[in-house]
C-alpha cells in the first residue's frame, strides 16, 4: 500500500509499503517488533486483557507504551505498462528496517529524482517516536543512508526536485502536542541534511474535509502558475481525501491557491472498507505533459491508480480562489 513511484530503466516502479503481523494464536494477540539489528521479535498478550487498549486496529496501547499491530518494510515492483506489476528479477526487491529508530518499521516512502539520484524520504517508526529518514541511490542496488533528517514527531516529507534560489526545500508534517495541530510546514536546507527556516504553510480547516489532519503527497509539480502539490486531508471521522495547493515558484512559502472541495474522496467499496475504512492516501505519481498518473493506497489495504489533468486541477483551484 501507499507506494512511492518512479521511472527507472524504461519501466514504472512502485516502492510499496508492506505491513506484516505474526500469525495469531487462539486467545492471544501477537504484536511484531524489530530489533535494532533488523531481526523480528513478537510480543503477546491475552485477548481482551483490560490493560490493553485495542480500539484502533493500527496500534495497541498499555501502560508501558504504544505498539503497532503490524510492522512495515518496503518492496519494489516494476511494470512495462503501469498496470501490471511484477517482482524485479535483477535487483533486490526488499528494503528493510535497520537501527534503533526503525524498530517498528519503515513506511510511506516518497521517491524524488534530484541531481541525478533517487532520494527516498520515508517514515521511521520506533518507541522513540516517528521521524523522517533519507536514503539515496542511483541504481537501486547500492544505497547511501542519511538516517533521520526531521526529528519526531514528523512524517509525510516531500522534497522539491530542484533548488530554489540556491536552496533545497521540503514539505513535512510535524504534529503538535497540546498547542498546534497536524499542519504542513516547509523547510529549506543547504545540503538535504540540515534543515531550518521552518514555516507553516497550510493548516487544517474547521468543518471541511481536511479539518483533522493534512500532509504532503509527493514532490510538488512545477507549472507555469506555481508549484502544484497534491495533499491528503482527514476530517473528524478520519475520512481521508485528496486536495491540491499551489505555491509560489520563487518563494514556495507563499500559498497562491488551495482547493476548497476534495480533488478525490473515498467513494468506491475498496476505498470505503478495508483494514482502516474510508482512506485515500497518495505518496507517489508520474507526470507526462499535462497528465498525472497517481498511485494511491485505499483503506490501508490495496493499491489503486488514477489519472488527472494538471490544467484542470489548476483551473479548478484558481477559480475557487478567485470566486
Amino acid at each position: 500500500m501507499n507506494p512511492g513511484v518512479f521511472a527507472f530503466e524504461n519501466k514504472i516502479w512502485l516502492l510499496i509499503r508492506v505491513a506484516e503481523r505474526p500469525i495469531q494464536k487462539p486467545g492471544l494477540v501477537s504484536l511484531p517488533i524489530y530489533t535494532p539489528e533488523g531481526k523480528t521479535n513478537v510480543i503477546e498478550f491475552k485477548e481482551g486483557d483490560p490493560n490493553w487498549d485495542t480500539s484502533d486496529p493500527r496500534k495497541f496501547e498499555n501502560g508501558s507504551g504504544t505498539y503497532l499491530s503490524t510492522i512495515s518494510h518496503l518492496r519494489l515492483m516494476c511494470s512495462d505498462d503501469g498496470v501490471h506489476f511484477r517482482k524485479p528479477n535483477h535487483i533486490p526487491d526488499i528494503i528493510k528496517s535497520s537501527g534503533p529508530y526503525e524498530t517498528y518499521g519503515i513506511e510511506d516512502c516518497r521517491v524524488s529524482f534530484l541531481e541525478g539520484k533517487y532520494h527516498l524520504t520515508y517514515t521511521q517508526v520506533s518507541e522513540s517516536g516517528v521521524g523522517v529518514g533519507l536514503m539515496k541511490t542511483d541504481d537501486w542496488v547500492n544505497f547511501e543512508k542519511n538516517d533521520m533528517i526531521f526529528l519526531p514527531h514528523n512524517k509525510d516529507c516531500a522534497l522539491f526536485e530542484e533548488k530554489i534560489n540556491g536552496k533545497y526545500f521540503a514539505i513535512s508534517r510535524p504534529s503538535g502536542v497540546g498547542l498546534g495541530g497536524n499542519y504542513m510546514w516547509i523547510s529549506s536546507s543547504p545540503d538535504l541534511i540540515h534543515w531550518g527556516n521552518h514555516i507553516c504553510i497550510l493548516k487544517t480547516r474547521y468543518g471541511k474535509w481536511d479539518s483533522q489532519r493534512i500532509g504532503a503527497g509527493t514532490s510538488p509539480i512545477k507549472t507555469e502558475h506555481g508549484w502544484l502539490e497534491i495533499y491528503h486531508g482527514a476530517d473528524e471521522d478520519s475520512r481521508y481525501s485528496l486536495g491540491a495547493v499551489l505555491l509560489d515558484l520563487e518563494d514556495p512559502t507563499i500559498v497562491i491557491a488551495r482547493s476548497d472541495a476534495p480533488l478525490m474522496e473515498p467513494t468506491e467499496a475498496y476505498e470505503q472498507e478495508g483494514f482502516f475504512n474510508n482512506v485515500i492516501f497518495t505518496n507517489g505519481h508520474l507526470v507526462d505533459g499535462d497528465k498525472i498518473t497517481m498511485y494511491y493506497g485505499a483503506s490501508d489495504e490495496v493499491i489503486c491508480g488514477a489519472t488527472f489533468s494538471i490544467k484542470e486541477i489548476l483551473e479548478n483551484i484558481l477559480s475557487e480562489t478567485l470566486a
